[in-house]
């Protein structure tokens, strides 16, 4: 087998992950210019394994742990030009070297997948935004750079963007994370609003929960806003999949400020009644 087939298959098998594990990856779909695909693939391939790692359920803290260590190591042989069997390494090496893509943001995912095991309570704001710092930005900024974008303006509005989707995700899957010993709204936030964990242990979504949750909305919100221009630093049909993705985000927190914030036991999500919607707002972006 030449080089240039191996490399065709590694590649190959990364676009078959994303696509096995799509609704995961907001920046995957057909709208993403075709030379970027193979290297967002491969990029989302690295961090899929890595997050599976963490959560997979059934396996020790310990396990998970020497998983993504090991995860961590072939990465920095791949960095060092070194032969890596695995065709993830394979074609995400080729992707670091053609994109010139900083190393320091696959450390950076890495250590967010190594937090998930080992935390489950954050005390402020400040340890969740800076956990969303290394678990969603990172994803956001190679998306830049691979699309050939290298600006700290674009940069600001992408991190908002990508930290504003992290917590949509935490505020629409908060009982099945509450369920998975995970609570990431802050204790500051709902502790100022009366809120206890001992509700939730009872099944209890009580009206001070429910207010915790209509802050953390109200923080994402302006993150999401904060977000918008970063649509305006690429060209082509990359753009209009950042307009989607920043408007799908945006009608999540719709529908779970409808649900009347009681997300314990209802998980909200997009339907197809939204997506013309979300369609219209794309093409018609102001």
């Amino acid at each position: 087998m030449s080089t240039g087939t191996s490399l065709e298959s590694a590649y190959a098998h990364c676009a078959d992950i994303a696509r096995r594990h799509y609704e995961n990856f907001p920046v995957a779909s057909w709208l993403v210019p075709a030379p970027m695909r193979p290297h967002i693939a491969a990029v989302y391939a690295f961090a899929r394994a890595a997050d599976d790692f963490a959560d997979e359920p059934g396996r020790a803290p310990a396990e998970r742990l020497r998983l993504l260590d090991a995860w961590q190591g072939r990465l920095r042989q791949t960095l060092r030009g070194e032969s890596v069997e695995d065709p993830v390494f394979r074609a995400l090496g080729n992707t670091i070297r053609t994109c010139s893509l900083p190393p320091q943001l696959f450390d950076d995912l890495l250590s967010a997948f190594r937090q998930d095991v080992t935390v489950h309570r954050y005390d402020a704001w400040a340890e969740v935004l800076d956990y969303c710092r290394r678990s969603a930005n990172p994803v956001g900024r190679l998306v830049l750079r691979i699309a050939g974008v290298d600006r700290i303006e674009a940069d600001r509005a992408s991190d908002a963007l990508c930290t504003a989707l992290q917590l949509t995700n935490f505020w629409q899957d908060f009982g099945v994370d509450w369920r998975n010993g995970r609570l990431y709204i802050p204790r500051e936030e709902f502790a100022k609003r009366g809120a206890l964990e001992a509700d939730l242990v009872s099944g209890r979504m009580t009206s001070e929960w429910k207010a915790a949750l209509a802050g953390s909305v109200d923080v994402t919100r302006a993150l999401f806003e904060a977000g918008r221009p970063v649509a305006a630093f690429v060209q082509g049909r990359l753009k209009y999949e950042l307009r989607a993705t920043w408007l799908g985000g945006m009608r999540v927190l719709d529908k779970v400020a409808q649900a009347g914030f009681a997300t314990l036991d209802h998980r909200p999500a997009l339907g197809a009644m939204d997506v013309p919607r979300i369609l219209a707002s794309t093409l018609f972006w102001d």
